[in-house]
């Protein structure tokens, strides 16, 4: 690959993009990431979390070169065939982020509900339909393999390709606990990313490791349960995502925020735009406007909702059963909580947080088991393990699951009482 661009990162040291790569930054659908936080307001918590999708997504290009260079001498087929999957790999993981909207996963919360779409969804259509996907094809790419392979999701292709941009061996879940770690200034995701890159081991066309870096892979599952726990869901940062999600449910048939299909208009959709509109809203005659330009300001003030309920829990026994994560479920609990407590409805949050404890698969799936590869006196063996069998993760394994109740700091006494009413018979085990 001829290199053409040298950038320097805070966390990867010196990056090199190739002509391509350098073209598809350039462009302003990638440019546009530079103004979506990674971590959306997590800054708020820890001053520190500023960075961007941008810099996350060059530093998963050049990790996923790293592994296309690892695993070059274990990849069948001639040179060019070879070159060819590499490069397919960089481009899909510099690109597997650019359908992200405002504030990353928390506009995703919110067009999930009112069109049943994804991230993913919106990567795919963008390298499909916009100025990137002219650079692809004038390079000789296919747009469906490179739509589907950042999303993780190329049965066209080998599944460790797949795995190398989406499953529980990642670049993206390596750059950004790196990443994460570093601008938040906690310790947790400080792991050694290389060493699990240098032990990576293709088996039956799925990625695997090598048995002597399951420490490594472990400190990896670790350290990324240790970063839900303190900086993804952390409650303060959880509380300005909340005041985020319900400001947009509430001011998007006026700002036309899960219009989704136009394109041209999300496109133009960055952290700073949604809160001036939220904050500049016309709200005469309409309360649900009041209450939404309302959260935007108490959000970028810093004025949070207080947390009135917690409960954590982790392990196989899902803590929130499916019939509590249903909307209607939830939907009747508030309005228990705001008639027993004589709150507005709309001034309790009841927040469901759940996430694997282990990394996902590339296909979206819960990592079960790990091919670890060992080498001895007969050659290369290989053996499945599932995670219940491996000492470390097996104590880790399940769900992280967290309920918390909400409200504004006026109404805080009396919805804390409501809930102790309302749960003190009551058990979510």
């Amino acid at each position: 690959m001829n290199e053409d661009l040298e950038l320097r990162d805070p966390i990867h040291g010196y990056i090199h993009l190739t002509d391509i790569e350098k073209s598809l930054i350039d462009t302003q659908e990638f440019q546009r990431l530079r103004r979506i936080k990674q971590l959306a307001g997590a800054h708020l918590t820890y001053p520190g979390a500023q960075h961007s999708r941008f810099e996350h997504a060059i530093g998963c290009c050049h990790l996923s070169g790293l592994v296309g260079q690892r695993l070059r001498p274990k990849i069948s087929g001639k040179k060019e065939e070879i070159n060819t999957i590499i490069e397919e790999i960089r481009v899909a993981a510099l690109l597997h982020d650019i359908g992200h909207g405002p504030f990353s996963h928390i506009f995703e919360e919110v067009i999930d509900v009112k069109e049943n779409k994804t991230h993913e969804d919106m990567t795919e259509k963008i390298i499909k339909e916009t100025k990137i996907a002219d650079i692809l094809k004038t390079n000789s790419y296919d747009l469906n393999i490179i739509s589907k392979l950042s999303t993780a999701s190329c049965d066209k292709k080998p599944q460790y390709i797949n795995d190398v941009i989406g499953g529980g061996l990642s670049v993206d879940t390596m750059d950004y606990l790196l990443r994460d770690s570093y601008f938040t200034g906690v310790e947790y995701g400080k792991v050694d990313v290389h060493r699990v890159i240098d032990s990576m081991e293709i088996i039956n066309d799925k990625l695997a490791l090598d048995k002597a870096a399951l420490y490594a892979f472990e400190a990896l599952a670790i350290g990324r349960y240790e970063m839900f726990r303190a900086v993804y869901f952390h409650r303060s940062v959880r509380a300005g995502e909340v005041m985020l999600i319900k400001a947009m449910q509430l001011a998007d048939k006026e700002l036309n925020l899960t219009k989704i299909d136009q394109l041209d208009e999300y496109l133009k959709l960055t952290d700073e735009i949604i809160l001036n509109n939220l904050t500049n809203l016309d709200t005469q005659g309409k309360p649900h406007l009041n209450l939404a330009k309302s959260l935007a300001i108490d959000y970028t003030n810093r004025k949070l909702i207080k947390c009135v309920y917690e409960k954590v829990g982790q392990g196989n026994d899902r803590i929130i059963k499916n019939i509590f994560t249903q909307k209607k479920i939830r939907e009747e609990i508030t309005n228990e909580l705001a008639n027993i407590a004589d709150v507005d409805y709309d001034n309790i949050y009841l927040d469901v947080s759940a996430t694997p404890s282990v990394p996902y698969t590339s296909k979206r799936q819960n990592l079960t088991s790990l091919t670890l590869v060992s080498n001895n006196s007969v050659g290369k063996t290989y053996e499945i393990k599932p995670i219940s069998e491996l000492p470390l993760l097996k104590e880790i394994a399940g769900f992280m699951d967290i309920i918390r109740i909400y409200t504004d700091e006026q109404n805080r006494e009396n919805v804390e009482k409501a809930v102790d009413k309302l749960f003190k018979n009551r058990d979510f085990n």
